[in-house]
């Protein structure tokens, strides 16, 4: 289990944003998922995301390398901005590693085949350095004996550590993570979190879009707290999670931590949607 003394151990963070985000609205079509983001996120420093469903957190991941293109705002990683028209959108790509929900391997192909197909055709790397540099990564994730499996054969757990280490394999200098659990069974998330708990210690820059909150409390520097496409609390885990200033955040947490407890409202969704239903975005 991480503690403060643990975080404190970490890498010395710099003082320059490894990520920055100015001004960043999203739009799909009359729908404005984001509503003005500015977000900073300091060389080694851990972030968590949280929020209900359709506030906007995993739209903002993926506009931070660019998979959503921004309807307007800046983005910048590494001190680039993504969002200039002349970037070499896949050069700095490169410099940013990113973990989906689902794992997306290739079937037909064995694990350490799956972290050097994207070496040697990104990277140019060499057939046999790409498989030094997997079989280094495989280690990193406690898979270096599936290194000849086929993802058919592994649980849904070490799929998602297949491909985090299928990132980390090509050198990223920050790692994004979408709900990375959320599609495991809860036997099988334990496993995923001790990995990235590692990366944290070991000064990785990490952005989080996630519902665990005990990984969120122990291992995240910041937490942010997202709902309807704006950013309502940014502090410490002890402030956003254990003292919330924000009614609104204090009842998603309610819900979120005790969701016996939580109340159904007679026409809303319980956080102020009319009609029952979940205000869904992306």
């Amino acid at each position: 289990m991480s503690t403060p003394t643990e975080k404190s151990a970490r890498p010395a963070r710099s003082g320059t944003p490894e990520i920055r985000v100015s001004g960043l609205h999203k739009s799909f079509g009359d729908n404005e998922v984001l509503r003005g983001i500015d977000l900073e996120i300091g060389a080694g420093e851990v972030v968590c995301v949280i929020g209900p469903s359709g506030s906007g957190k995993s739209t903002l991941l993926r506009c931070v390398n660019l998979l959503e293109e921004p309807t307007r705002g800046q983005v910048f990683v590494g001190g680039t901005e993504l969002t200039d028209p002349d970037v070499d959108i896949d050069a700095v790509r490169r410099r940013i590693g990113m973990v989906f929900q689902q794992f997306n391997l290739f079937p037909h192909l064995s694990v350490t085949e799956n972290l050097t197909l994207p070496q040697r055709r990104v990277l140019g790397r060499g057939k046999a350095e790409a498989a030094k540099v997997a079989a280094e990564n495989l280690r990193r994730v406690g898979l270096a004996e599936k290194a000849d499996a086929f993802p058919a054969s592994l649980s849904g757990g070490q799929q998602q550590r297949v491909a985090i280490a299928r990132a980390l394999a090509m050198g990223p200098e920050v790692m994004l993570f979408d709900e990375p659990t959320s599609a495991l069974d809860p036997e099988l998330v334990g496993d995923v979190l001790a990995v990235m708990r590692r990366l944290a210690h070991e000064g990785m820059t990490m952005m989080v879009v996630t519902h665990e909150m005990t990984f969120a409390r122990e291992v995240a520097d910041r937490v942010v707290f997202m709902d309807g496409g704006v950013i309502v609390e940014d502090g410490t885990p002890e402030q956003v999670i254990g003292n919330p200033s924000h009614e609104r955040t204090r009842h998603f947490l309610s819900r979120l931590l005790d969701p016996a407890m939580a109340d159904v409202e007679e026409g809303t969704d319980g956080a102020g949607a009319p009609g029952g239903g979940a205000a869904k975005t992306l």
